[in-house]
């Protein structure tokens, strides 16, 4: 399925596209690709496909940039790698702080959750200093 959703971006105007296809663009589809290659356990393939997403995703495309950096943090943390891993959430975290998204709070709360076995190191608990601090309540608060 997404190899044929990618064929129909690929193909251009030629190819009506479904009205729920409008917002996908070929950034976007690929960044959908690497979550659902990494729910598949790909994860060098993951990987590669978000940080292609992340390297063409447009600058004013904040929300997308936070998931994408969440979901790149959870390959890094199914990698086994939680300093790697807390980087990422630390630059969807800023990302946040000037574009709200929720789903992209939600990302970075469920790659959270796959930090649990290095909760005990300093970057972990830098992460959730930002996560869970009051101004981080206050701000979902006021959205």
């Amino acid at each position: 399925m997404l190899r044929h959703a990618e064929d129909v971006l690929a193909a251009g105007s030629d190819v009506p596209l479904p009205d729920w296809f409008t917002w996908f663009s070929t950034v976007r589809l690929r960044a959908f690709k690497g979550n659902t290659e990494l729910a598949a356990g790909l994860i060098p393939q993951a990987r590669t496909t978000l940080e292609k997403a992340l390297t063409d995703l447009p600058e004013a495309d904040g929300k997308q940039r936070t998931v994408i950096l969440a979901d790149l943090a959870a390959v890094e943390a199914a990698a086994r790698r939680p300093d790697e891993a807390c980087a990422l959430l630390g630059q969807a975290l800023d990302q946040l702080d000037s574009t709200w998204y929720a789903t992209g709070v939600e990302r970075v709360r469920e790659t959270r959750r796959a930090l649990v076995p290095w909760e005990d190191s300093a970057a972990v608990q830098r992460v959730d200093d930002r996560l869970y601090s009051w101004s981080a309540t206050l701000s979902s608060l006021q959205r």
